[in-house]
């Protein structure tokens, strides 16, 4: 069976959104989530080359999502016959290899992003980093301005203004931007809170949506989204539309759903201490047992997984690294840097999206 090691990359980046399989030798990038005016350009990035820039124009990235989502174009790049042709997501399964077994992230966005007011009336924008939070103890989170320890942040009554801050935060400590904010309240009631007055964390680079709220936690979320936990989307699953799982059911390809919190560290730029340690940003992951035996049961018999997402790639090949581990955990986590020269054990294919310059997953890709 071929393996990501045994081909040579190179990227070709089409600004917003891609999408690639490694399958078949061929790279495919949907990019429905830019407009017909994008071109198709960019220039080679060796992977030995550290250097992962390129120019990314704002005004190429779309305010909006394509309708419907599996309507995204898919920018084909066959390596066997140095051809290049389009299509639409809509038809992936055309494109992956024969009998494979899809493996998503079935993480779900939490309106994570909300406006606080300080003691004094101030107001204050956080971000809850609820992809490292257990649901206990103090919540990390990032604000867009200085917080005091010891001062205490809140939600104030809808319609009441003054008014006593309800629900609140004490500010117990401080790591760079990063905040530890200690609740007065049940921890677990945060996402009730959240449901009613959180923001959906798009990312900061798409600018003037133009959506409603409500609009907008139904196109930044995957159709089979399930468990709440995740401050930024696994991107590659938001082209998969409850037709195009049909169909590929009916084409005979099976699916397994594992589970990682998305957080930040997924737009942010490698640093120079990442690159000396060689770890990466934590993220909790949990793998099945249902999905555990399917990619056993494919791996055994020689059949292809396809990862959607390098989000799924970090959760199972942070798994094989720990198969012979006797401490191995249903709810795990990972600081796994995929950079070359990494020698893939579990994925043989990959379905993934547009990535930002000098980002981890650019290194991955």
């Amino acid at each position: 069976m071929t393996h990501f090691p045994d081909r040579r990359f190179h990227y070709y980046p089409s600004f917003l959104i891609n999408c690639l399989s490694l399958a078949c030798r061929r790279w495919i990038f949907p990019s429905g989530a830019v407009e017909s005016k994008m071109p198709v350009c960019g220039h080679f990035l060796s992977m030995p080359d550290y250097r992962y820039f390129y120019h990314l124009p704002p005004e190429l990235i779309a305010k909006r999502p394509v309708r419907p989502r599996d309507a995204a174009r898919l920018f084909v790049y066959d390596s066997g016959s140095d051809s290049v042709y389009f299509d639409l997501f809509s038809k992936i399964g055309k494109y992956l290899p024969r009998d494979p077994l899809i493996v998503m992230n079935d993480t779900k966005v939490v309106p994570a992003r909300a406006a606080l007011t300080k003691e004094t009336g101030g107001k204050i924008e956080a971000l809850f980093l609820l992809n490292e939070w257990r649901k206990r103890g103090p919540v990390p989170a990032l604000l867009d301005r200085k917080a005091a320890i010891g001062a205490h942040l809140g939600f104030r009554p809808i319609g009441q203004k003054p008014a006593p801050l309800q629900k609140s935060f004490k500010v117990i400590g401080q790591a760079g931007n990063i905040f530890r904010l200690q609740p007065n309240f049940p921890p677990r009631e945060l996402f009730k809170m959240l449901d009613r007055r959180g923001i959906t964390p798009i990312p900061k680079y798409i600018k003037g949506t133009g959506l409603a709220e409500k609009e907008l936690r139904r196109e930044y979320q995957a159709v089979f989204a399930k468990h709440s936990a995740s401050v930024a989307a696994p991107t590659a699953s938001l082209h998969f539309t409850d037709r195009l799982l049909a169909a590929l059911d009916r084409q005979g390809i099976r699916k397994a759903f594992i589970t990682l919190d998305v957080g930040l560290g997924t737009f942010a730029p490698v640093s120079d201490e990442e690159l000396a340690n060689g770890k990466l940003h934590q993220e909790f992951f949990s793998i099945p047992a249902a999905a555990e035996k399917s990619i056993s049961a494919y791996r055994r018999e020689g059949k292809p997984v396809v990862a959607v997402g390098t989000t799924v790639v970090r959760a199972l090949e942070s798994d094989a690294m720990e198969a012979h581990s006797s401490e191995r955990k249903t709810f795990r986590s990972t600081r796994l840097f995929i950079r070359p020269p990494f020698r893939f054990k579990t994925v043989d294919a990959l379905i993934t999206n547009f990535h930002l310059p000098e980002s981890s997953l650019m290194m991955l890709v």
